[in-house]
């Protein structure tokens, strides 16, 4: 399949219709509401309570994971929040705006501090070993 010609194309075009929302998403071609409520809130929701299980289970590679992958959708979302209240009523955009900052800021004070304590259970982990 690798040396077929067009393979890498057949690739990205399923690639392309299976991330079709989250595409259209990024380049703001959803309303404001939908990319807030669906895939910021519900979808930041669902990782939070998959990354709570992790650390309450002390999972420490699924909790480092899910820390890279929280990262990577904060990005994702913010971009695609701030793309989308473009054509939203300016005081809801503002808002969703406003909101996702608050958001991505709790986010990354999660990711260091968190980072930080796995940074040192995995040197503990080792020193023991």
């Amino acid at each position: 399949m690798a040396g077929r010609p067009g393979a890498e194309f057949e690739r990205s075009g399923l690639l392309s219709r299976v991330f079709a929302s989250e595409i259209r998403a990024w380049h703001g071609q959803v309303p404001l509401a939908v990319v807030f409520w669906q895939k910021g809130v519900l979808a930041s929701s669902v990782l939070i309570v998959l990354y709570a299980t992790t650390v309450i289970q002390g999972q420490l590679i699924a909790e480092q994971a899910l820390l890279i992958l929280m990262g990577l959708y904060t990005a994702f979302i913010l971009i695609s929040i701030w793309r989308s209240a473009l054509a939203a009523e300016p005081l809801w955009g503002l808002l969703a705006r406003l909101l996702t900052i608050a958001w991505a800021a709790n986010v990354a004070m999660i990711l260091l501090f968190r980072e930080l304590s796995l940074l040192i259970q995995f040197a503990d982990f080792l020193r023991a070993g």
